[in-house]
């Protein structure tokens, strides 16, 4: 019996090997995390599951600088993923490279999928946290209301708080204000 297949297949924790940002093979939990069939993600470069080219070069660009410079084995850090129905959630990331050499050659991640949006530099509060998640889903304020059973006027006045404290002028510059801002927070 082999050990190690059935901990790695059977392992409640995502796993994805990847070599060169291509998913090599991965267990079931990743799969389930990102809503697709384990065919529909193999030999597929991992940027099918960001939510945009610039974070998934900004994640390999600053993951490949840190295995570089510290000369280390390990990288972690917390990102937006994308969900196959389009949803977008925050995660916190692990991986090893087994080639040091050429780091991308061959890394083990593990991914972790946090319910509330974290802040870096200006604390949000829970509310604030909830609030940032759905809009970067893509929620409308009367949404967002019927979804967290609030008025419509208090998540407005939540976003405009937001806005404030982010220094934005729309809803579009806001998504891209938190996106851009948790990317910086690792």
């Amino acid at each position: 019996m082999n050990y190690n297949k059935i901990a790695f297949d059977f392992s409640p924790a995502p796993i994805v090997v990847l070599s060169y940002r291509h998913m090599m093979e991965m267990n079931s939990a990743f799969a389930t995390l990102f809503g697709y069939e384990r065919g529909e993600l193999i030999e597929q470069s991992i940027v099918k599951i960001f939510p945009s080219l610039e974070d998934y070069e900004k994640v390999g660009n600053d993951a490949l600088q840190s295995l570089l410079l510290k000369k280390s084995h390990y990288y972690s850090d917390q990102r937006f993923m994308q969900h196959k129905n389009g949803e977008i959630f925050w995660t916190h990331t692990h991986g090893q490279t087994l080639t040091p050499e050429d780091p991308f050659k061959l890394m083990v991640w593990h991914f972790e999928r946090k319910d509330q949006v974290l802040s870096s530099k200006q604390k949000l509060t829970k509310r604030e946290s909830e609030i940032t998640q759905l809009i970067v889903n893509g929620f409308t304020c009367k949404e967002i209301a019927r979804k967290l059973e609030l008025s419509h006027r208090t998540i407005e006045v939540h976003k405009a708080n937001l806005m404030k404290k982010l220094g934005v002028r729309s809803k579009a510059e806001l998504t891209s204000k938190i996106i851009i801002r948790e990317n910086d927070s690792y």
